[in-house]
């Protein structure tokens, strides 16, 4: 081949790549835009079909846009399966205590089935105090709003009401300008998280029936939603946060981003103490959840978070932390785990009351009388009794006759409807029960598993960890909704 003939055969190469990078810049523009319309057309909250129909064509979007962000830069430098190296936990431990953080008798280890925790190095008795982290090691939305950040936050609305998405993007800002002060915390955190973010269709899938699946597609639209926001003003603006995010800003990257701060954030005092903000706080955030009480909390005068151990731990212990009162939905969600034996947990159950019915606004004068409305979700607990006043009231008022409407409308005890021992008519108490089992049973059959068979899944673990935490969920669910039938069936019997 001629020299000439070679420079023309690489021009034409030169060519057809920078033909083929417009294209690909331009296809991704237009996906991100599709991206953006079809994740703010919010389908009927109640319709869980219209909004598994919605959540697949984001699904297919988002799987283009990947493919399409594939080349973007990435500074891990293929570093990613060494976030746990005794290198970086040395740095990160260095940071920490020239910082002024102390953990003095713990150290960071791995445990299996936790990834990083803190293991006491000596006996740590209860109520002592064995970490406390000073705020200038924490990333904060008041950081956020000192840095370059500052004027995007003071102009962009979706900044302003939702700090955690500040925060997110304030993470991002840290993760890939030069010389962050919070390098050391940054490279060892998670490269991926076990949130519905990551779940793949047929994993999600298997939370079909559940109550869960429906806040779990509202979390993945809102990230869609905020990502094809933010990547339509990284790639069209030109002030410094653009500059700086537009190179490296990926729907991967901002689920990594979301995912921390949904995991790892928590609230401090402000600077003025007259709120409260949201923060990372390194070190801290590496204790993992058992039940327990509050043992964190922050002293104003050190300007620092301090935990104290919940309990006694022995030398070689891992150190734990309660992370508070939530529902294993709410852990499954933000947390992408789900505690043994939680006490806190519940599930929701939605009743109304008929537009069609004859007696509605006798019934729903009765329901204000108790602070209640004709249209209301409660909660069946977990433990010996499921069922709570508020729930126990909608549901005798929901089956009362018109004389029994009358006369609890006409009675100065209304109240009295709240407590079981209340004195009721044997039909009409035998009605509630009757009609909550009914529409508790109707709720097992949407789900495409029995509680047994879900039990079998997780004894094999043969699935994926997404799908055994997904066959989690629903079976703690189905676990609440037989407790509270045998709870009716011992009373329906009486």
């Amino acid at each position: 081949m001629g020299r000439n003939s070679k420079k023309q055969m690489d021009r034409t190469v030169k060519l057809r790549n920078k033909h083929n990078l417009h294209s690909d810049k331009q296809e991704l523009k237009e996906s991100v835009e599709h991206l953006l319309k079809l994740s703010s057309s919010i389908p009927q909250p109640t319709i869980i079909t219209k909004a598994l129909d919605n959540h697949n064509e984001i699904a297919i979007l988002l799987d283009k846009i990947k493919n399409l962000e594939l080349n973007k830069s990435n500074p891990d430098n293929g570093e990613s399966s060494v976030r746990n190296s005794p290198e970086k936990l040395s740095l990160f431990s260095n940071w920490l205590k020239a910082n002024g953080a102390v953990f003095d008798g713990c150290s960071i280890a791995e445990f299996p089935g936790y990834d990083l925790g803190l293991k006491a190095d000596i006996d740590i008795p209860y109520g002592s105090l064995f970490i406390a982290v000073p705020k200038k090691l924490m990333l904060t939305l008041e950081a956020a709003k000192k840095s370059i950040l500052k004027k995007f936050i003071e102009r962009d609305q979706l900044l302003k009401n939702m700090p955690n998405v500040a925060l997110a993007i304030y993470l991002l800002v840290e993760k890939f300008k030069e010389n962050s002060f919070y390098k050391p915390y940054i490279d060892i955190l998670p490269k991926t998280y076990p949130t519905v973010l990551y779940f793949s269709k047929q994993e999600l899938n298997e939370l079909k029936g559940s109550p869960t699946l429906e806040v779990a597609l509202r979390q993945i639209r809102s990230t869609a939603r905020q990502y094809a926001y933010f990547h339509t003003i990284f790639s069209s603006t030109d002030d410094n946060v653009s500059r700086l995010l537009k190179a490296h800003f990926t729907y991967e990257e901002y689920c990594w981003a979301v995912s921390t701060v949904m995991t790892r954030q928590n609230f401090i005092p402000s600077d003025d103490n007259e709120t409260k903000v949201a923060a990372l706080i390194p070190l801290w955030d590496l204790c993992n959840h058992t039940n327990g009480m509050i043992s964190t909390d922050f002293n104003p005068e050190l300007s620092r978070s301090e935990c104290l151990a919940l309990t006694d731990f022995k030398k070689g212990e891992q150190l734990f932390i309660f992370y508070g009162p939530r529902t294993n939905a709410e852990f499954f969600i933000h947390n992408g785990f789900i505690p043994s034996g939680n006490v806190y947990d519940s599930y929701p159950i939605k009743l109304g009351i008929s537009k069609c019915d004859p007696l509605k606004e006798k019934r729903i004068l009765l329901l204000r009388k108790l602070g209640l409305e004709n249209t209301q979700e409660f909660k069946l607990r977990i433990g010996e009794n499921p069922i709570d006043g508020k729930l126990l009231a909608f549901l005798r008022i929901f089956n009362m006759s018109q004389d029994q409407l009358d006369h609890w409308v006409e009675s100065n005890r209304s109240g009295d409807l709240e407590f079981i021992e209340c004195a009721l008519d044997v039909s009409l108490e035998k009605k509630s029960w009757c009609f909550l089992q009914t529409r508790l049973k109707l709720m097992l059959a949407t789900y495409q598993t029995t509680l047994e068979e879900d039990k079998k899944l997780l004894e094999e673990n043969k699935s994926s960890s997404n799908t055994v935490l997904a066959v989690k969920m629903r079976a703690s669910e189905k676990e609440i909704i037989w407790n509270t039938l045998n709870w009716l069936e011992q009373h329906v019997q009486q």
